[in-house]
């Protein structure tokens, strides 16, 4: 098994840390940005599409919970079930960068911040 290290290149478009995801860890899993079978998610394609590092870079919807693509069904049904607060993933990735993000989640073994 994976330790859990700081490495912004471990953060998920939609600002999950993919350095303490379970199936990263245990190696199912390459990371969201090496996921190529992640086809399906919106957030990934748009992110890819845009050259966006994750939905902290966009400028056309500053507040993510107002793009459909961040803020759709399976993204509300992982909050729930999860208690994760990727709103606040991406707001902490805006206000101290990608590097003290994947610092902080990896200290604190946090795949998400929580509700």
């Amino acid at each position: 098994m994976k330790e859990i290290t700081a490495d912004k290149e471990l953060i998920a478009f939609c600002g999950l840390y993919c350095g303490a995801c379970g199936s990263y860890l245990k190696g199912k899993c390459p990371g969201c940005k090496k996921n190529e079978k992640a086809g399906w998610c919106q957030i990934r394609v748009c992110c890819f599409n845009n050259k966006y590092n994750s939905c902290a870079d966009c400028a056309i919807m500053v507040e993510p919970n107002n793009c459909k693509k961040f803020n759709n069904l399976f993204s509300k049904l992982f909050a729930l079930i999860f208690k994760s607060d990727r709103r606040a993933c991406i707001k902490m990735i805006k206000e101290q960068g990608r590097d003290k993000y994947a610092a902080y989640m990896a200290k604190e073994k946090k795949q998400t911040i929580k509700k």
